[in-house]
Order: C-alpha cells, then structure tokens, then sequence
C-alpha cells in the first residue's frame, strides 16, 4: 500500500487591517503555525472521503456530482473541489484524515486552512496546477459562492502565501504584495479568549452591506468612487448627512484602519515599538466602537495585555465576536503575559484562556517526507 501523502495549510493570524479586505483595502497578516494537515491516498474513483481524527467524523462526496452545500465543515472541501473545477483545473479523489492543531472557533482561519490543504489534496499528490494568486481567489471564491460567506482575499491569501518570519502586507485591490520582516525581538502570541467566534454568515455579510450603504451615499456625489478605498476621512464627513450613523461609522473604522495598516508597517520597520502600541490599540478601540465586532472577553484579555510589562502591542485579530488576540511581546517575557492572563482573566470572565506562541510561517504545501 502506498504511504500517504500529507499536505499542511497553516492557521492566519491578522497583524492590522481588519475588516479592510472586501473594502478593497490594505491587510497585514501573517501564517502561523498552527494548521490543518490532511494525510491522504489518491484514488481514480472520483470520490472524496474524508474523516476528521478529532471527533471519527466522516464526510464523503462524488466530483462529478457534488451537489449543493450541506451546513457542515464538508462544504469547505467540497466548494473547493467546486471552484477548481470551475477553473478548468483536474480534480482527483482521495482517502485522508483531517487532523487539526487550530483551536475551533478561534477566528484564525480555520475555514481558509482547511480550502487550501483540500485543494492540494484533491491535486492528487503534486502542487495544484493554478498559481499561487489563482489559488487563493479560488478558495475564496469557495467561500463567497459555495458556502456562502462573502469574506474578502485576506484568509485565503494568507493561508497561500505566508512567509516563515514575516508578515505580508496585501493591497486587495492591485492583488500587489510583498513579505514585511517582523522584528526579531518581538515574539507573535495568539490568546485565545475561551469565547468561541460567533460571527455568523449573516453577522459578516450584514456588515459588509452597511460599508456598501457609504459607498452608494458617497458615489452619488462623487467621481471615481466604488469601493471605501476611494474615500477620505473629508470626504466622509461631507457626505455625513447622508447615510445612517451605523453606515458612517463602519466607513471611519475602514478609511483609518487602512492608514493604520501603512503606519505599522513603518514602525515595524523602524523598530518603533511605541508607535506600533499605539495603532493596535487604536485599531482595537476602532473595532470595538466604530465596527462593534469586539466582545467583553476580548476587550479583558486586551486590557490585560496592554498592563503587562512586556508586551508590545495587543488588539483582537479576525472577524471579531470572539475568537482571539494578537499581541506582540518582547522576546523573552512571554511567561509575563500567560502569567497575567492566567491570573487574571478567568476571574474576570469565567472563561478559559489559552495562550499560543506562534511563529510567522510558510504557506500550504506538502509537509516533508518522501511524497516531496
């Protein structure tokens, strides 16, 4: 019997620049490592079957007969096999098992993790043919169209492309992009808020539809506009009046966050870790107020963050309403972090924390063994 092939797509965590990407705006996230991994037999029966090790789960499906989404994580894989067959791309069948090292509901990604590592499963044991940047609006057209949720690029892109030891910074409307060093003195941890992510298909697509709102209020007086990328914070405020209070407030948090995006990056760059401080905790108070994704579970481990020697930078990453936080620490001075959180967070929340340091790491491929 042949030895399995194994393919790992790692977990996304967001620097800055959320809520920015189907704004066609700027993005600033990193691959981590954690990940999803799928050991796997191709076969020439052109049926998947999948089981998930955690839970003995089993999904199964036919390519040539893939049928309508079913309201499970199977839908991920199959919407994959969807779109790249839309793309003219072969599929191949396999037998694998699912394992996974990325918390459930954690909002880092999971679902981008799982459309890559099943894209080159159903590759049938070499890369996919399409490239790279292909590959990602494939699985975020999975996504969109398949399974419903109407995310921008930034997942998948970022489950494609990341880099070991950097972040990418990734303009969403040029598709341009390129690797930004994260300091070495800075550690990347990841705390888990114990508060499963609760931002349904419904709650993402409706604040997608209140940025469109400013959009059309701002277009139907200006030029050029088509997207909140066009638009100044002047701008904005001009045409105030004219749209509802929430649609205004979702366009402020957007039009500065992509400024923020542009100034961390210069601070990373510079080692200005005050000024990296400031815009997390700007881009946080943003979320919270102006786009109101945040939760008290977040909003606690971010003051605890923030009071902890230490560390650097804090703010929630991902979609919001639950899931978790990025924070970065000066090396060495982790243990101060989960110290505090421990101490401190469950007190005030009843929740169980858990806190994850992660390296910035490469994006999806075939985990090394002799199928590489």
């Amino acid at each position: 019997m042949p030895e399995p092939v194994v393919v790992r797509a790692p977990a996304r965590v967001n620097l800055i620049g959320e809520h920015t990407d189907y704004n066609e705006g700027l993005v600033l996230p990193a691959a981590v490592s954690l990940a999803i991994e799928i050991a796997f037999t191709p076969t020439d029966d052109r049926h998947v079957v999948l089981k998930v090790a955690r839970t003995g789960e089993l999904g199964t499906f036919d390519l040539d007969d893939i049928g309508p989404r079913r309201g499970t994580w199977l839908d991920y894989v199959a919407g994959t096999a969807w779109a790249l067959q839309a793309t003219g791309a072969s599929t191949l069948g396999f037998r694998g098992v699912l394992t996974s090292t990325i918390p459930v509901g954690a909002g880092l990604s999971s679902s981008a993790a799982i459309e890559l590592a099943s894209a080159w499963a159903l590759s049938g044991g070499r890369p996919p043919a399409l490239e790279p940047m292909s590959l990602a609006r494939t699985a975020q057209r999975a996504e969109n169209e398949y399974v419903g949720v109407m995310c921008g690029l930034m997942d998948q892109f970022a489950v494609t492309m990341g880099r070991a030891g950097h972040a990418l910074h990734l303009d969403c409307r040029s598709l341009a992009w390129h690797p930004v060093p994260i300091p070495a003195e800075l550690e990347l941890v990841v705390c888990h808020s114990g508060s499963p992510r609760r931002l349904e298909a419904s709650a993402y697509n409706s604040r997608r539809a209140e940025c469109t709102r400013a959009v059309a209020a701002i277009a139907a007086r200006e030029d050029g506009v088509t997207a909140l990328r066009d638009v100044t914070v002047r701008m904005l405020e001009l045409h105030r009046d004219e749209m509802d209070e929430v649609a205004f407030a979702r366009a402020l948090h957007v039009i500065t966050e992509n400024d923020r995006v542009i100034r961390a990056e210069a601070a990373l760059a510079t080692g200005d870790f005050d000024s990296i401080g400031r815009l997390f905790a700007e881009s946080h108070a943003s979320l919270r107020d102006r786009f109101e994704v945040s939760s008290e579970a977040l909003d606690t481990l971010v003051e605890i963050a923030t009071a902890t020697p230490g560390v650097v930078a804090a703010r929630l990453t991902g979609a919001g309403f639950g899931g978790c936080t990025v924070n970065l620490v000066e090396r060495g001075r982790v243990d101060s972090l989960r110290a505090a959180v421990e101490r401190g967070y469950k007190n005030r929340t009843g929740l169980e924390p858990t806190v994850f340091v992660v390296d910035a790491t490469d994006g999806a491929g075939f985990v090394p063994g002799p199928q590489a």
